[in-house]
């Protein structure tokens, strides 16, 4: 069994976050090389493309709450040193969660018309994007096993193993994507947009796979068992008490990136685009954040089951320490260079690159709350205690950003900076409730 509940406490968030984070970066990696060759192929691919994500990544913040929750279940009995109940919960939740994901492809490939309709695009895009999110549909439930590996290993501390799997797939998709997207020779023929989906469809069966074979093989720490599939309907009750408030937090989220860009695009080119930039940034500061949550998750879910509850206490405050110090660092980097930053991201347009160098700088003032509410979400999550993390994330997104960001930009004078104040205010109020939650309720009693 995976020892994370007695040693150094910074030396396993330092061995768990760092495999973490670099696994983010090359599905970043992943999403930007369909990106490059699909812009390849012109604008009406990139539309379609676009417009597929957000509808494929609501489809999976639905579906992967169960794996998350099997996840928190199985971390908490693996610091209980209980074998025969880590390997009961992870085969109840892959059956599961395949289960779910075959019922979500089938009705995600039924609607894809109807789904891809509603955005009311041009005929060109619509024939694109349903050829697309068909196929990619299809690899769902690939997907969701791997999703599940994945979480599965986090959870006993085995970060690594899902990281070189990551790095094998990105790899194979910088050289599948190109050969189905424009054909090779007479032997793979020109597939275009439907190419790309391919491609990942592809890579991810090739994940599951591998996922399937360690597991089933059960040398790493975790065995899932055919002769334990039947259905345990009070440990799945519980895996879905626990998994859907993450999947709505995950969904929140995912709609909230939404009418963000609803409220932006009213406003001219240039908020548009200092908007775009802005974000691209965001999302590639909120990595290493990710990473570290993810770890705390994993240590806090152990060390509970170990009834070692000084040692989640302490675990929790060195994490919000390292989050809000490393963050603040780099966002105090950001406000000095917001406009080189910029600049790289847009060059030969000045009006843009300031306007850009203002989103970035009101950003960064508040990067070491954002750090410090996700290790908060991190925390909550691996206690089980999922609905503080949604409440969390709904509060955020819906009862104070959506809301301060359309008063002020449509309802005052400050217009785009409206937006742009609506982030810092947000994630500084939010990290406030989280800590006093932290502080005043004892979220980490009575655990089951």
């Amino acid at each position: 069994m995976n020892k994370l509940t007695e040693g150094s406490i910074l030396k396993a968030l330092v061995k768990l976050s760092i495999p973490l984070i670099l696994t983010n970066i090359l599905q970043t990696a992943y999403n930007l090389t369909d990106t490059f060759w699909v812009g390849r192929l012109g604008s009406v691919a990139v539309a379609s493309v676009s417009l597929a994500f957000p509808i494929v990544f609501i489809i999976v913040s639905l579906g992967s709450g169960v794996a998350i929750a099997g996840s928190i279940l199985v971390a908490k009995r693996q610091g209980a040193k209980d074998a025969e109940a880590v390997a009961h919960i992870s085969t109840q939740t892959f059956f599961s969660v395949l289960t779910i994901s075959l019922i979500l492809a089938i009705i995600g490939y039924v609607l894809t018309p109807l789904l891809v309709n509603i955005m009311h695009v041009t005929p060109e895009v619509y024939n694109e994007a349903v050829a697309y999110l068909k196929i990619t549909f299809l690899g769902l439930p690939p997907l969701f096993v791997y999703l599940t590996f994945q979480s599965l290993m986090r959870s006993i501390g085995k970060v690594k193993l899902p990281f070189y799997i990551v790095l094998a797939t990105v790899l194979l998709n910088l050289v599948l994507d190109p050969l189905f997207i424009f054909g090779w020779r007479d032997i793979i023929p020109a597939s275009g947009v439907k190419g790309a989906a391919m491609a990942t469809v592809g890579t991810q069966i090739l994940s599951a796979f591998i996922g399937l074979f360690i597991l089933f093989k059960g040398e790493q720490g975790i065995k899932i068992r055919l002769s334990d599939y039947r259905p345990d309907f009070n440990l799945i009750k519980k895996l879905f008490k626990t998994g859907v408030p993450v999947s709505i937090e995950q969904v929140s989220r995912a709609l909230g990136i939404f009418v963000m860009v609803l409220l932006v695009s009213h406003f001219d080119t240039v908020v548009l685009a200092s908007y775009g930039i802005g974000t691209r940034i965001l999302s590639f500061i909120v990595i290493p954040a990710f990473g570290l949550g993810t770890a705390t998750s994993t240590l806090v879910g152990q060390n509970i089951g170990a009834v070692a509850y000084d040692r989640v206490k302490k675990t929790i405050q060195l994490s919000l320490k390292t989050a809000f110090s490393v963050l603040t660092f780099i966002g105090l980097l950001l406000f000095i260079f917001a406009e080189e930053v910029a600049a790289f991201f847009i060059p030969g347009e000045p009006v843009t690159i300031k306007e850009s160098a203002v989103f970035i700088k009101i950003l960064s003032v508040s990067f070491g709350f954002l750090g410090t509410l996700i290790v908060l979400i991190g925390s909550f999550r691996g206690a089980g205690k999922t609905k503080i993390s949604m409440i969390l994330a709904l509060l955020s997104v819906w009862l104070l950003r959506f809301p301060l960001a359309y008063y002020l930009s449509y309802h005052t004078d400050m217009k785009q900076l409206g937006i742009w104040v609506s982030y810092p205010v947000t994630n500084t109020l939010t990290a406030l409730g989280g800590l006093l939650l932290l502080i005043r309720y004892k979220w980490f009693e009575n655990i089951e």
